[in-house]
């Protein structure tokens, strides 16, 4: 059972048991709110508005948690946060009674969530306030919220700081950091707005909706180690989906010509700034188009979400401005690398070529690499972090593209684009391939390529090879990390800020 462990909880806590015992329940069942906090301060104005002289009385009920308090003698002042904003309670001791101002005086917290019913009405200093006749506590807080400070910059800017000086605690206690932080909460609106907004655009052009399986008998669609589970009662091993891709692709065999899908996926893998064990993966695929059609479309959706979340297509990312309006550069695989590094790839067939060729120039390459991860380590460590602005790289070495259909002519490289925003991958599209026994030797291949590598084998798939034999039409399709996306358009630079619930190392004690 816990404990308190400090001055403050005892303190709190011996309110508590004072409370219970005059009979007063700290945490009752009901309340009678009629008005949040905006909705109040709303009605005063408007009635202020019709009549500036006279105002009709605006009764209100409001609930809310104590943020700020001021206790003056037979006077009490406290600023009240709901969901909506906030509003002053404006408490006299001949208005709510003695044994009410005894609660307030005596018994009431930061922090404690209380209701408080009265009429609107302006302060001396102009301040639109709740002038209270009743008041009731909702809530006791038994724990003090961290404390959080302000101060005004010269340049006008409000400064916030004191709380949570562990960042990593803000994680851990993500609901404190919350109830303290409005920049937190702001952060997850515009999460929230941006889902909204890919869904708005995708309805608006034809996709449809729908819900794939989470636990799958076979992963696959990415490369990626999965996370395995049990099936007690059907006594089968069973996988936590790396990809939606090979299920919405079974549904255009299935004659819907555009489909999208927003969820979870989760990848057994390393934890960086850009990276979670759990993560939330926008997929989307259309019938009749290609990655040039994939390309169009993103971008001009990317576009839209920016314009609908800040209200700009211009954005600030880490100090660089970016500009998101259409067209977007485009640019080879092959170009941009040889650009960045001087080593034209193509020049050097094999792995043992490119791999010598990657070392004289001072980078790193792995001695158990393939040819097509060579080329995408190049990408990673000399193109990736010089991409500010939004840039489609296209066409990717075969062996790591194993759902891409070649380019016409190179049988080395395939149809494949990722586009990389703010030095960030964002997404990764493909004109899919939709031959049945290409797709078929293509798994062969990359389980000859990687049968030693768990994160890059690609398990073959019966059932979806079988769903592609009865006829694939021509398609494109894209994926797009939400995380990341959040990320630019919030200005975080790391995913644990727009996770509400990040994963975390397990404290050592």
């Amino acid at each position: 059972m816990w404990q308190p462990t400090n001055t403050p909880e005892l303190d709190r806590v011996r309110k508590l048991h004072e409370l219970l015992e005059q009979g007063i329940a700290p945490y009752p069942n009901r309340v009678a709110r009629t008005h949040t906090a905006r909705q109040a301060i709303a009605a005063f104005e408007a009635a202020e508005a019709a009549q500036p002289d006279a105002p009709q009385p605006v009764m209100v009920t409001v609930c809310g948690r104590i943020v700020r308090q001021n206790l003056k003698g037979k006077v009490y002042f406290a600023h009240i946060e709901d969901g909506s904003g906030r509003v002053q309670l404006f408490v006299r001791i001949d208005r709510v009674g003695e044994a009410a101002y005894d609660l307030v005086r005596r018994h009431l917290d930061l922090g404690d969530f209380v209701q408080a019913s009265g009429a609107m009405m302006r302060t001396r200093a102009g301040e639109v306030s709740v002038l209270v006749d009743e008041i009731v506590l909702l809530a006791k807080a038994l724990s003090p919220l961290p404390v959080i400070k302000e101060r005004v910059n010269e340049d006008g800017t409000v400064e916030r700081y004191g709380a949570f000086s562990d960042v990593e605690e803000r994680y851990r206690q993500r609901y404190a950091d919350l109830a303290v932080n409005p920049d937190t909460r702001e952060v997850f609106r515009k999460r929230a707005q941006t889902i909204n907004a890919l869904r708005a655009f995708l309805d608006e052009h034809g996709f449809l909706e729908v819900e794939t399986p989470i636990l799958q008998p076979i992963y696959g669609g990415a490369a990626a180690r999965p996370f395995i589970t049990h099936h007690n009662q059907l006594h089968q091993d069973l996988y936590l989906r790396i990809s939606f891709e090979l299920y919405l692709k079974r549904l255009l065999v299935g004659m819907y010509d555009a489909v999208y899908e927003i969820g979870r996926d989760f990848r057994n893998e390393g934890v960086s700034f850009k990276h979670n064990p759990e993560f939330t993966q926008l997929e989307f695929y259309q019938a009749y188009t290609d990655y040039h059609g994939m390309m169009d479309l993103t971008e001009r959706m990317v576009a839209y979400v920016a314009q609908r979340v800040t209200g700009s297509t211009t954005i600030t990312f880490e100090g660089h401005t970016i500009d998101l309006t259409p067209p977007w550069q485009r640019i080879t695989l092959r170009e941009a690398i040889k650009s960045r590094s001087g080593i034209d790839y193509v020049d050097y067939p094999d792995a043992a070529s490119l791999r010598q060729a990657m070392l004289a120039a001072g980078l790193q390459a792995r001695p158990d690499a393939t040819w097509g991860k060579l080329v995408d380590t190049l990408l990673g460590d000399t193109v990736e972090p010089t991409l500010i602005q939004p840039t489609f790289v296209l066409d990717y070495p075969r062996d790591i593209s194993p759902f891409a259909k070649s380019v016409p002519g190179d049988p080395t490289h395939v149809e494949r684009f990722e586009l990389f925003i703010g030095g960030m991958e964002m997404g990764n599209a493909f004109t899919e391939l939709n031959d049945p026994l290409d797709q078929e030797a293509r798994f062969l291949e990359m389980h000859r390529l990687y049968r030693d590598e768990d994160d890059e084998a690609t398990p073959i798939d019966e059932d979806y090879l079988r769903a592609m034999r009865y006829g694939m039409p021509p398609c494109g399709g894209c994926g797009i990390g939400v995380d990341r996306l959040v990320m630019l358009l919030t200005d975080r630079s790391t995913i644990r800020e727009v996770l509400l619930f990040p994963h975390l190392r397990e404290r050592q004690s």
